[in-house]
């Protein structure tokens, strides 16, 4: 009976350019997910005033927060984009609604994407969206003005949070930009 053959070792050479690869494709993958695994992370912890999405309000309690509402409008978009009240006095984990108007003052339809984040930044996490126009896009026709609702409440852990519990108002802020443009450049306030 003969003795079963030995496999060959891969050399040194073939060993180097296999880890190679499976380093590029893991870096690949890295750079594929970062901006999704990024987003998660803002939304989890509230960084850069990212707000969180819920599906419905704790209920409110005998505590009130200001909520005031800034709009911005990117250059290259014919849009006029308001808030209907600038402010609105909030029962902490309470629902609540603000609406908000947005005119196309350009003569062709323009689909246009909000952006939004809250500030202070620490009251991020703590500013929950339950229905907004900035989670799908907006065509609007010439001339045409769209009545946009926001559904949101603030939740009652920011009482708890040593960081957040003094901040006495939050700003929630918009800015619509072109549905095909990256959201770059100088901003034009509209509100």
């Amino acid at each position: 009976m003969t003795a079963p053959a030995r496999l060959a070792r891969p050399s040194r050479t073939t060993r180097t350019a296999l880890l190679a690869v499976l380093g590029i494709c893991f870096m690949t993958g890295l750079a594929w997910a970062s901006v999704p695994l990024y987003r998660l992370f803002c939304a989890a912890t509230g960084l850069n005033g990212t707000t969180g999405r819920a599906l419905r309000a704790p209920g409110g309690i005998d505590q009130h927060m200001v909520v005031a509402f800034d709009t911005n409008v990117a250059p290259n978009l014919p849009w006029r984009f308001r808030p209907e009240a600038r402010t609105d006095t909030v029962d902490i984990g309470g629902r609540d609604m603000a609406f908000f108007d947005a005119t196309n003052t350009g003569p062709r339809p323009v689909t246009g994407t909000a952006t939004f984040n809250v500030q202070p930044a620490q009251a991020g996490k703590y500013f929950k969206k339950i229905q907004c126009f900035c989670f799908t896009q907006q065509t609007l026709a010439p001339g045409e003005t769209q009545r946009m609702p926001v559904i949101f409440y603030v939740d009652p852990a920011i009482l708890q949070d040593p960081d957040a519990r003094d901040i006495q108002t939050i700003t929630l802020s918009y800015t619509f930009w072109p549905a095909d443009a990256a959201p770059t450049g100088r901003v034009a306030h509209d509100g």
